[in-house]
């Protein structure tokens, strides 16, 4: 009788083995996973505290170890916390494929731990030290900062454990606003961030943040000197984190939607981002900030290649941080230099080609991103050379050309005005590059020239200008190019006596016109208010200073118009007249409409009509 055959076991393959993993993982992923991105969370908000301690106070050697261990723990919890999400996850290599620039933080994690625990030197660290002197600290904080990116973007994603508090998209981003403004605040308070003895005023270290998150460029102090190397490091984060904070808002959306808000709701939204260029697909917030960064980065290699002998950089370190600086600066339309008098500055005044980037930089910072992608992405591209029939759209032929033609005519009135003027001794060449800088650096604050030496004249132009500002989904303030074309528009509608607005053969809908005009009074009555409060506060320069009532105008349109030109007044300024210009900042960067969204809460509907009212208008 043949022996029973005995039944095989089937080779363990890494699906089978995955399903059985899957099974047995399935009932604690939940729980655990949870847990970790809560405990990731305050280990990430712990590290950003140690490390502001740490980088903004001097410590005895002891203390600076403690910190800096504490450091290193978070470093290993966010690699432990990684592993977690790729073991609990029922497909790892797909989740290595869609995180894969975390991963590879993760990866320059281990090896930087593999270095300081066997060699006692971190490999990442040690290179960027040889390559550029001092950066080895530097670039724990960029690692940090990188890994708060990926915190707050799982944070937002659907699933995730926030908070069930429901709040209006509106007061989303002005939160995010206050809370970067006080942390900037924070940090260039602290003794290392300065070269004076003791700490900044807590008043100019509030300014300075704040002009510098709402990308403006006010300063009340010489940033070339006041600020250490660590300062100047918190300025550029704070531009950078501030002029890319309407893509963050963007992103909102996801949240807004789990929270219920009305459809309605979402029209605030729509003035800072078009969700259907920008949000309409997966990862296009991703590509959104690859943009600004490459061309941050394109313009940084310019300027590296075209600083002149003049300047006196110590080292390749010092010339790529500040080439790095002002093209973020640039493109982010902050205006703010290292080079005290702004580009004025001896080193720079003549340097015609870094001019031009800076020009180059600031009017595609202006034009906005939807614009941008509509001109310069290569699908779009493609399409039009298969349809030729196919145009730009519609919001971006008035970025386009209302941008282009307010350049015209600033660059044509600073020539013919400040020709013996401002550009007396420049070249033909020099006198036509300052007046197209000075025309399109309307909406960043960068001068090449004194600006209080600048023509009564071409100073009010200059202010109208700072007033319309940039374009929609920009990095610039104002009014923006869309409100002056909708205005313009429906005056000249007015004049010929038509039944329509149209621009460039599209009929403008009421409500935007509505919202156009809102934008417009919101803008001019908080003008008028601010420089009404300034006439008080700062009697005492008008009466005992010379202080004219135009230079505080000027100055108050440029802060609220996010701009940063000024005639030399800021640093005079009283402590009240500061934190006016600085809620003319705030309220200019978040937007007028949306503050008024923000605090006018809920709009009741109502389905009856008043009978028409008629009054003489004029």
């Amino acid at each position: 009788m043949p022996a029973l055959s005995r039944r095989h076991p089937l080779p363990v393959t890494w699906q089978s083995f995955r399903e059985r993993a899957n099974v047995w993982l399935y009932n604690s992923k939940e729980s655990v996973l949870g847990t970790f991105q809560w405990l990731n969370l305050l280990v990430n908000v712990m590290a950003l505290v140690v490390l502001a301690l740490y980088y903004g106070y001097a410590h005895e050697p002891d203390t600076s170890t403690l910190l800096f261990q504490l450091v290193k723990a978070s470093f290993g919890f966010y690699v432990f916390h990684y592993g977690l999400r790729v073991l609990y996850h029922f497909h790892p290599r797909q989740f290595l494929r869609e995180t894969w620039p975390e991963g590879l933080v993760m990866a320059l994690l281990l090896v930087e731990g593999a270095g300081d625990v066997f060699w006692g030197t971190p490999f990442l660290g040690e290179a960027l030290n040889r390559l550029v002197p001092s950066i080895t600290d530097f670039s724990t904080v960029l690692i940090q900062g990188y890994l708060l990116a990926v915190i707050i973007s799982e944070s937002l994603r659907p699933g995730s454990r926030l908070p069930k508090v429901r709040l209006h998209p509106a007061v989303v981003f002005i939160l995010s606003f206050l809370l970067l403004i006080g942390v900037g605040t924070w940090l260039l308070n602290m003794p290392e961030m300065t070269t004076v003895e003791g700490h900044m005023p807590w008043v100019d270290a509030f300014f300075t943040a704040t002009s510098a998150t709402c990308v403006t460029g006010l300063m009340s102090v010489d940033t070339m000197t006041y600020f250490t190397a660590k300062g100047h490091w918190v300025l550029l984060l704070l531009i950078q984190l501030g002029g890319l904070n309407f893509i963050a808002f963007g992103s909102f959306l996801a949240l807004v939607s789990k929270f219920g808000v009305a459809v309605k709701q979402h029209d605030v939204i729509e003035d800072f981002v078009n969700s259907e260029s920008l949000l309409g697909s997966s990862g296009s917030l991703g590509k959104v900030v690859l943009w600004c960064l490459g061309l941050e980065a394109l313009g940084a290699l310019a300027l590296m290649m075209l600083w002149s002998p003049d300047v006196p950089f110590d080292s390749w370190g010092e010339r790529l941080f500040s080439s790095v600086f002002h093209s973020v600066s640039a493109f982010n339309n902050a205006g703010i230099t290292l080079f005290t008098d702004g580009l004025a500055h001896p080193w720079v005044a003549t340097n015609w080609l870094v001019h031009w980037v800076i020009t180059v930089l600031v009017f595609l910072g202006a034009l906005g991103m939807v614009a941008m992608f509509d001109l310069f992405d290569l699908a779009k591209l493609r399409e039009r050379m298969a349809q030729p029939w196919k145009t730009i759209s519609f919001p971006t032929k008035i970025a386009l050309y209302f941008s282009t033609g307010l350049v015209a005519v600033g660059a044509v009135a600073f020539g013919v005005l400040e020709w013996s003027g401002t550009m007396q001794g420049m070249s033909w060449f020099g006198k036509f590059t300052t007046a197209v800088f000075q025309s399109v650096t309307r909406t960043s604050g960068f001068n090449t020239v004194d600006i209080g030496s600048v023509g009564m004249p071409m100073l009010f132009l200059l202010m109208v200008l700072m007033f319309i500002g940039a374009s929609s989904s920009s990095t610039g303030g104002g009014i923006k190019t869309s409100t002056l074309a909708i205005v313009l528009a429906d005056v000249w509608r007015t004049v010929r006596g038509a039944d329509h607005v149209q621009i460039f053969q599209r009929t403008v809908h009421a409500v935007l016109r509505s919202r156009a005009y809102s934008v417009l009074l919101f803008f001019l009555v908080g003008n008028m208010v601010g420089i009404f409060l300034l006439t008080v506060t700062e009697s005492h320069l008008v009466l005992h200073e010379g202080v004219a009532f135009f230079d505080l105008a000027f100055e108050h349109v440029s802060a609220m118009g996010t701009v940063g030109l000024s005639t030399g007044l800021t640093a005079q300024l009283s402590s009240a007249g500061k934190l006016i210009l600085a809620t003319a900042m705030f309220v200019g960067r978040v937007g007028t409409l949306t503050v008024a969204f923000a605090v006018g809460g809920r709009t009741l509907q109502s389905h009856f009509k008043y009978p028409d009212g008629h009054t003489m208008v004029g």
